[in-house]
């Protein structure tokens, strides 16, 4: 490692960590050292330093704080994500923090201005925004292969629980402050707004299917889990750029046919994966009438790629650039989760009060 490496501390190595982060960390090469990584369970800390090539492990979070650590994966369950980065960015480390930012907009904004006001990087998860896909589908904009687009429809889903094979701890996902507004839809939601600009209102459907239910794996094996928070949600959302369309995310339906997301425009529409970077683009092409695929580059093999991410934060903390994965950005998408949850609630259009800087990557006429 050169002496100009990032150094980069781990706060939560469960499954999304041991998954989808730290088996593709070679990638980032000598850009970044692996120097501490933090887990509540000494076993698991042990066992992934050793994996995983970092130069320590913990049990206590707050010792990742320390002088050799220029930066901070905030990899934690959704209930402390605040929590960590506000005791990372108070210790004068740059934070990357997985979705979601912050509980609500208000903590959201804190956030981000006590990192702006220390001169600190906040890259905030997901990364959809630098999938391969989602900036094909920007490249399709810019030309004008669509048209004017007026709808897109998207989806994500997590399957019905119990989740087979799954090893942690359930409980987050089914809290009253989780669900899978908060885990699933920031996924189509940070996209669609990359593509077509903030969210200027919101409608919203939800429910509670179960009460509960029983893992068949894990730590929790046998015991009830309770689902706190509604698991079933449609929302309606119209963006800046006149575009509307149905988003549906849950944890209540098993699988979808279809892609995430398809971005539907006068002359064609674009069909893509959010959960897959090794699935290519297929475009509905004006001249043919015909879906044709086309290959995307994709550097994981194959899932959701969290690691670009990862890397525009290093490479932003070297530098001392802003991030495309900006804080305003994820504070938006909170206002349209709250906007969804009013909606739901009162049975009104939501009209979110925050925006992010967007620059459109496609044009109205042909």
């Amino acid at each position: 490692m050169t002496r100009s490496a990032v150094r980069l501390g781990v706060i939560g190595v469960g499954d999304v960590a041991q998954r989808d982060y730290l088996p593709e960390f070679p990638r980032l090469g000598d850009r970044a050292r692996l120097v501490a990584v933090s887990s509540r369970n000494e076993h698991r800390a042990k066992t992934v330093a050793g994996t995983f090539g970092a130069e320590r492990w913990t049990t206590d979070w707050r010792e990742v704080l320390a002088d050799d650590v220029d930066a901070v994966l905030n990899l934690t369950p959704i209930a402390v994500h605040a929590e960590v980065t506000r005791a990372a960015l108070a210790a004068g480390k740059h934070v990357y923090s997985e979705k979601p930012l912050a509980p609500d907009v208000a903590t959201g904004r804190e956030l981000a201005d006590q990192a702006a006001a220390a001169g600190l990087t906040v890259v905030a998860a997901p990364s959809i925004a630098l999938f391969p896909q989602v900036r094909a589908v920007a490249a399709v904009l810019a030309a004008g292969r669509l048209g004017a687009v007026h709808c897109f429809r998207a989806h994500a889903y997590a399957g019905t629980p119990p989740w087979e094979g799954y090893d942690g701890d359930p409980h987050p996902f089914f809290a009253d402050y989780g669900g899978p507004l908060r885990d699933m839809a920031v996924y189509p939601l940070h996209a669609i707004t990359a593509l077509l600009g903030p969210v200027t209102a919101v409608a919203a459907f939800s429910r509670r299917t179960r009460d509960s239910f029983v893992p068949a794996d894990g730590p929790f094996a046998g015991q009830a889990v309770p689902v706190d928070s509604d698991d079933d949600w449609t929302l309606l959302v119209r963006t800046a750029s006149g575009a509307s369309g149905p988003v549906q995310v849950n944890f209540c339906a098993r699988e979808a046919a279809g892609p995430e997301l398809e971005v539907q425009g006068e002359y064609g529409t674009a069909a893509l994966s959010l959960l897959d970077v090794s699935q290519p683009l297929r475009v509905l092409a004006s001249d043919s009438g015909e879906w044709v695929e086309e290959p995307v580059a994709n550097e994981r093999a194959e899932g959701p790629d969290h690691l670009l991410g990862v890397e525009e934060f290093v490479d932003c903390v070297a530098s001392g650039t802003a991030p495309v994965l900006s804080a305003d950005h994820a504070i938006h998408v909170l206002d349209v989760l709250a906007a969804a949850e009013e909606s739901s609630r009162t049975g009104r259009v939501i009209v979110p009060t925050t925006t992010f800087d967007w620059h459109p990557p496609h044009r109205t006429e042909g």
